[in-house]
């Protein structure tokens, strides 16, 4: 069985036709197997939901109990029709898989969904899967793109802090997996009191602690004297009248987009700190190099950058030009 017959673009997204599912569908489908729980690519109304258990809970905070009229849960390998498939970790957010499409005659593709790297304290690490063909997104896929560690860029964070005391320090973060990240990395720093958080982020950083992960004394950023310099909110939050019952503060972004200081003075961000979710130039190349696959295929980001080096490493590659995905939320 070829490659295309196994899996392939459509309007509605990757489609397998031996196992009749759709991965991160981006309209309503009868099944779809959904890599993470970030809107973009995973969306309510489906007939059927294959996801990790975490993702398939974060679905159903995010957009109800009757998000898609049947769940399942991912565990080891499984069957769908034609093909079997699995569900690794992806070190994106919590409960990010990539996924393993086999077919019983043809080549192993790996769907990576959005992956990373970098250690991060909120989600499993990311697993190689070795494969024939690697599905990857190029969000970072330039050169320039040289994520610096999460920790030194919490450290000027905490200098900032010291620098001005009486200035709230507010950092905008993405609601699911990068606000708790953000949270537990500053925990790490050496951040021990208590951090504000935007309403917006309570329920999904409530979840997190219900899946074990310590985000230490959270409060409230809705009274009207909050109580904590370092404050944590979603970027919508600040084009809000929220933003205005604090007096002078400092404005940070968390982003990989931050590396491009002209989106930082663009947003009017005095504080950018380099933090992303997803993997940078050295890390998509590693991974490439890791896995070694006959072929590469690209499904959203700086295709034509990654697609130049793939041809110089001798790497069969190709853009899916899938629609409907963000490179990085902001």
């Amino acid at each position: 069985m070829r490659a295309d017959q196994i899996l392939h673009p459509t309007e509605a997204g990757l489609y397998c036709p031996p196992g009749d599912f759709y991965i991160d569908p981006v309209r309503p489908v009868p099944r779809a197997l959904i890599t993470h729980g970030h809107g973009d690519h995973a969306r309510a109304g489906h007939g059927a939901v294959m996801a990790t258990r975490q993702t398939l809970e974060i679905m159903a905070i995010r957009y109800g109990e009757d998000f898609t009229a049947h769940r399942q849960v991912a565990d080891g390998v499984a069957r769908i029709g034609g093909v079997q498939v699995s569900f690794h970790p992806a070190g994106h957010i919590l409960g990010s898989a990539q996924i393993a499409v086999m077919p019983d005659k043809g080549p192993k593709i790996v769907v990576s969904g959005d992956y990373c790297r970098a250690p991060n304290p909120v989600c499993a690490s990311y697993e190689p899967v070795p494969c024939d063909i690697f599905v990857t997104e190029a969000t970072f896929g330039l050169p320039v793109f040289r994520h610096p560690d999460p920790l030194l860029e919490m450290t000027r964070l905490i200098a900032s802090m010291a620098e001005f005391p009486e200035r709230p320090h507010l950092i905008g973060a993405y609601a699911l997996g990068k606000a708790q990240r953000v949270i537990a990395l500053a925990r790490q720093a050496g951040i021990d009191g208590p951090i504000a958080i935007h309403g917006a982020l309570q329920r999904l950083s409530d979840y997190h602690v219900e899946q074990g992960i310590d985000l230490g004394p959270l409060v409230p950023a809705t009274a009207k004297e909050v109580q904590a310099q370092l404050v944590i909110a979603p970027p919508s939050a600040f084009a809000s009248a929220w933003v205005q019952r604090f007096s002078d503060p400092v404005i940070g972004f968390a982003s990989g987009w931050m590396a491009v200081r002209a989106r930082a003075r663009q947003r009017g961000v005095e504080l950018p700190l380099v933090i992303s979710d997803h993997v940078d130039w050295p890390q998509v190349t590693q991974t490439i190099t890791e896995l070694a696959p006959e072929e590469v295929w690209i499904t959203h980001g700086t295709e034509e950058g990654l697609m130049r080096w793939c041809e110089l490493q001798g790497i069969a590659s190709r853009p899916l030009r899938l629609v409907g995905y963000e490179d990085e939320p902001e």
